[in-house]
């Protein structure tokens, strides 16, 4: 991890994590039909059994988030985004720890998540992380466009 990025829960109800979501969005959009997009809004992001995190660049800028959202069986991972120009500077793994270490206080320990085949860096990184391939969990149906992952954590 590049020395220097901040790491914090907050809430993703600011002008800046918006427009981090947006970007995801962005990103997202063109990769699949929309049939395919299971990202959650800002008011979703908010509720109370979400945690949401965020990845600040040294000079303050929110250039990273993810969020947890606590489920009474299990615990599942949502919009994990670093911008583009800051990624390969660990911001994603500080994240992940931070979800994961506040997963583990809320003793939810079955983390699960949905990303898209196509997201090869993501799912690499995951799958580094302990994250195994798993069919679809909760509301989730079967999509040829999604790629299911899940650990336990210890």
């Amino acid at each position: 991890m590049k020395k220097g990025h901040l790491f914090s829960l907050e809430s993703p109800d600011q002008p800046e994590i918006i427009a981090l979501i947006e970007a995801l969005d962005a990103y997202q959009t063109p990769l699949y039909p929309t049939e395919s997009h299971y990202g959650v809004d800002i008011s979703a992001l908010s509720a109370t059994n979400v945690l949401f995190a965020v990845g600040r660049s040294t000079d303050g800028s929110a250039v990273a988030c993810g969020a947890l959202v606590v489920h009474p069986t299990h615990g599942e991972l949502k919009r994990m985004f670093t911008q583009p120009a800051f990624r390969g500077e660990g911001l994603a793994g500080g994240l992940l720890a931070i979800l994961e270490k506040e997963a583990r206080l809320r003793r939810c320990l079955h983390l699960m998540l949905e990303t898209g085949y196509l997201q090869h860096e993501a799912i690499s990184f995951y799958e580094c992380n302990g994250y195994r391939r798993r069919g679809p969990f909760g509301e989730y149906e079967d999509d040829p466009n999604s790629l299911f992952l899940e650990k336990v954590l210890d």
